[in-house]
C-alpha cells in the first residue's frame, strides 16, 4: 500500500472543510425560517446530511472535472497518483457509506452512482457495489445483481493500475459476482451468480460465463420476440 502524499490530504481536507462550512451556513439559514413541528429533530438532521453530501459531491465532481482519472499504470509521485489519492479519500471518508448500504431503493442508488460520475444508459440498475463509478461504463437495460462487486483499480505490491470496465446493453450480472478491472462485456451477455471475471477479460455478446475464474459456458440463443402482427 502506497503512502498518501501530503498534498492530496491537504486538498481533500480543504474541500471537506469548505463543504462543512457551507452546510453549516445554509442549514442555519433554512432552519431559522421554518418550523417542522414534532419531526423537527429528524427533519433538521436530514437537511444537514443532504446538504453536506450535496456540497461534498459537488466539490468532488469539480475536482474530477479539472483532474480526471487516467487509465494505465500510476507512477509514484506523479500527478495521476495525486489525483487518485484525492479521489480515494473522498470514497474512504464520505462515499463508502452511501455505496455499501442495503436500505436505499435501486432508483436512488442509480442517482447516487450517476452523481458520483457513473456513465449509465437508460433502465440500468445496480444492487451491488461499484467502487470506481467514473471508470465504469454501462449500457441500457442492464442489471447488476445483489451484492455483486465491480472495481476498476488493481493494487499488486507497489504496482497500481486503473482500467475501465465496459458493459454493454441487456447484460445481467448475477448476485455476488465480481468484475475486475479492464473487463469488457458484450450485448446480452450473462455473468452467473458468484462468478469472478478476472482482469482484462472480454465476454462476447450473448455469452454465458460462470465459475472461479469465470469461463465461457455457452452462447445464449437469442430470444424469440413475438411481433405485433402475430399477436
Amino acid at each position: 500500500m502506497r503512502k498518501i502524499p501530503p498534498a492530496a490530504i491537504l486538498v481533500f481536507l480543504s474541500l471537506l472543510i469548505l463543504a462543512i462550512v457551507l452546510t453549516f451556513l445554509l442549514s442555519k439559514l433554512i432552519l431559522k425560517n421554518f418550523s417542522f413541528g414534532e419531526l423537527a429533530v429528524f427533519i433538521k438532521l436530514l437537511i444537514i446530511v443532504v446538504l453536506f453530501y450535496f456540497f461534498s459531491i459537488l466539490f468532488y465532481r469539480v475536482f474530477l472535472q479539472f483532474y480526471p482519472l487516467t487509465e494505465g499504470f500510476i507512477i509514484v509521485n506523479s500527478q495521476e497518483e495525486f489525483v487518485y489519492c484525492v479521489y480515494m479519500l473522498f470514497y474512504i471518508f464520505l462515499f463508502s457509506a452511501l455505496i455499501r448500504n442495503t436500505f436505499l431503493p435501486l432508483p436512488l442508488m442509480r442517482l447516487i452512482y450517476l452523481l458520483l460520475g457513473g456513465k449509465w444508459g437508460e433502465n440500468t440498475y445496480c444492487s451491488g457495489v461499484i467502487l470506481d463509478p467514473p471508470l465504469t461504463f454501462i449500457g441500457n437495460n442492464t442489471l447488476l445483481g445483489f451484492d455483486c462487486l465491480l472495481y476498476s483499480h488493481a493494487h499488486e505490491g507497489n504496482n497500481f493500475v486503473l482500467s475501465a470496465i465496459q458493459i454493454a446493453d441487456h447484460v445481467t450480472v448475477g448476485a455476488r459476482a465480481i468484475i475486475m478491472p479492464g473487463v469488457t462485456i458484450g450485448d446480452g451477455a450473462i455473468v452467473a451468480a458468484g462468478a469472478v471475471v478476472t482482469k482484462g477479460v472480454t465476454i462476447g455478446p450473448n455469452e454465458l460465463w460462470a465459475g472461479i475464474p469465470a469461463r465461457k459456458i455457452k452462447t445464449i440463443d437469442e430470444p424469440v420476440v413475438q411481433s405485433e402482427d402475430t399477436q
